[in-house]
């Protein structure tokens, strides 16, 4: 099948797909905030740049498009156009995070990736079920758990 748009309508559109301050990213960060946490935003001095990181816990947050990371949810599907080509950019993206997060449990931080599939969608979690999750994550810092995924119910 081919694109329904020209090379330099794709090239826009793509262009227009943000990496930073993205809709689910913020409402992470409302929600953190609310719930009393402080925290940086997109410290390039950290492997992977987290996009939340909570320095007195020592956590950095990721919050992952289901689509750009390969997530194996309702959300995503590989294109049916150029596949090959989308299938090396995801599994390129999802090695990039798993070396990111190894540099920084090496480090000594607490990962945290949020998945978009945990804020909308049709088995998106409950906002009090969220906040408890992420609390309970970022203030108990369980020793043993130095990587951690919220994901859809």
């Amino acid at each position: 099948m081919t694109d329904v748009h020209n090379p330099e309508r794709r090239s826009k559109n793509m262009r227009a797909i943000r990496s930073k301050n993205t809709v689910p990213e913020l409402l992470i960060r409302k929600l953190l905030f609310s719930l009393g946490f402080r925290f940086r935003l997109h410290v390039k001095s950290l492997p992977g740049t987290p996009d939340i990181v909570l320095p007195k816990y020592r956590t950095a947050i990721f919050v992952h498009g289901c689509f750009w990371h390969g997530h194996d949810c309702h959300l995503f599907t590989l294109p049916q156009t150029r596949r090959d080509f989308w299938q090396a950019k995801i599994d390129a993206n999802r090695q990039r995070d798993l070396r990111s997060e190894d540099m920084l449990i090496s480090a000594g931080w607490h990962v945290l990736s949020v998945w978009e599939c945990a804020l909308k969608g049709r088995l998106k979690q409950e906002p009090d079920e969220l906040a408890h999750q992420l609390t309970s994550l970022i203030r108990h810092n369980y020793p043993d758990v130095f990587r951690a995924e919220i994901r859809h119910r």
